[in-house]
């Protein structure tokens, strides 16, 4: 905590929830927490605080690049929260800028999927007892995931280039943590337009070979998806 002239600041930090989908499940970067004697041999989001010359996302993409050990230039970042709960932190009033980033797992080098000594990709429905007040983090953006879903294209930063309708749909229902029903689910995005038809196919296994789709245009656009 900083003083000067009698008054009290607070200290500035930025943590970001690092999302995935990795094998039809939803995951999150978490990272080891050691900050005796609150927090010892604990984990928690990414983040950490901001330094004088940074920005709030400027600190963000750092503390992922170094604590997370992922080229934060891969993934879609987007502001999720200002979480400045007084006892967020035990070692002093800190007020943490909260970011939400995505990434499809296909875009991952080896190394960036793997593990560490100091970073996990885990389950976002097994993780808890994180370190400060980042199970609130989390859980605030985890809902705000599935929320955005609904009525943008943000699905598109968590798909790899290419795929199949059926592993849109599989991609929706586990963000949404709901079953959609198949017929309606596919000609919603037909008539919608924000695919576009490969003239490749996917090949292998019990079924037919099925039709890869790529998203028609770049970026997170606005439009009811389900």
């Amino acid at each position: 905590m900083k003083e000067h002239d009698g008054l009290k600041f607070a200290v500035l930090a930025a943590d970001t929830a690092v999302f995935s989908l990795r094998e039809g499940e939803l995951v999150v970067r978490t990272v080891q927490v050691d900050r005796p004697p609150y927090f010892i041999d604990s984990k928690g989001l990414v983040g950490g605080l901001v330094l004088p010359h940074e920005t709030a996302e400027d600190a963000a993409r750092r503390h992922v690049h170094t604590k997370a050990g992922i080229d934060h230039s891969k993934l879609h970042f987007e502001q999720l929260y200002t979480f400045s709960d007084i006892e967020r932190d035990p070692r002093g009033r800190v007020v943490a800028v909260v970011y939400s980033a995505y990434v499809p797992w296909e875009r991952l080098t080896e190394a960036e999927q793997g593990t560490t000594k100091n970073a996990w990709w885990e389950p976002v429905r097994s993780v808890r007892d994180l370190a400060y007040d980042h199970d609130a983090v989390l859980r605030v953006a985890r809902e705000r995931l599935a929320s955005r879903v609904r009525y943008t294209t943000l699905i598109s930063t968590l798909m790899p280039k290419e795929f199949t309708l059926t592993e849109l749909e599989a991609a929706y229902e586990v963000v949404v943590n709901e079953q959609l029903d198949k017929r309606n689910f596919r000609k919603k995005i037909e008539k919608l337009g924000v695919l576009k038809e490969t003239p490749r196919m996917r090949s292998g296994g019990r079924f037919r070979p099925a039709r890869l789709y790529q998203f028609s245009t770049k970026g997170v656009k606005e439009v009811a998806m389900i």
